[in-house]
């Protein structure tokens, strides 16, 4: 159905759409650019083959994020990752995967609908996250390219760091607005590190 058909109540929005969004130097959160989001699952053999169809190395373990041009793929647990493509063709891209892992057993999840990613930017972003999350966020402990699974307070993340100062989160819809309200608040007169 066309978009000209579509009672403007029913379009898609973002949850924090209607959301004042903190924008200055100290603290900055936007919404990440559109992607296409999966869960992959797989083997050591499947994980090879996927790097090689997906166009980003998946780590093998706990680190640094795998990136390629336009995607991401980032380290959930020892058999799982999320990937992320910033692509105009997410028919093609579970098909290019799928050609490539046919002798393979793997799972394929897109999460698309259920997710969203945050940019959390600033000399404040690390000192807000932390307010949060348990994870030691120091850039000597929390290296710049390095992703896990975590949690912040009662939403669990996918924590990215991007940058010496920029971060992004990968959350569920749902939470987002809470996770965004939290920031801000835990932002509020928080002392750099």
């Amino acid at each position: 159905m066309s978009d000209a058909f579509v009672e403007p109540w029913l379009a898609p929005r973002a949850p924090i759409e209607d959301m004042v969004l903190p924008s200055a130097p100290e603290l900055a959160i936007k919404e990440a650019a559109p992607a296409d989001r999966f869960i992959f699952r797989g083997d050591e053999a499947a994980r090879a083959a996927c790097s090689s169809a997906f166009g980003a190395e998946l780590p093998a373990r706990l680190g640094a994020a795998g990136k390629g041009k336009n995607c991401a793929a980032l380290w959930l647990g020892p058999d799982e990752w999320l990937l992320i493509h910033e692509g105009d063709d997410p028919v093609m891209f579970p098909t290019r995967i799928g050609l490539a892992l046919e002798s393979h057993p793997y799972s394929l999840v897109d999460v698309s609908s259920r997710q969203l990613g945050l940019v959390i930017s600033g000399a404040n972003a690390a000192r807000a996250l932390s307010a949060g999350c348990p994870l030691d966020l120091d850039l000597k402990t929390f290296l710049v390219g390095m992703a896990t699974r975590t949690i912040f307070e009662k939403a669990e993340i996918v924590l990215w760091r991007r940058g010496e100062t920029e971060f992004q989160v990968e959350v569920w819809r749902s939470f987002a607005p809470y996770l965004v309200a939290a920031l801000i608040e835990a932002a509020r007169d928080a002392p750099d590190f």
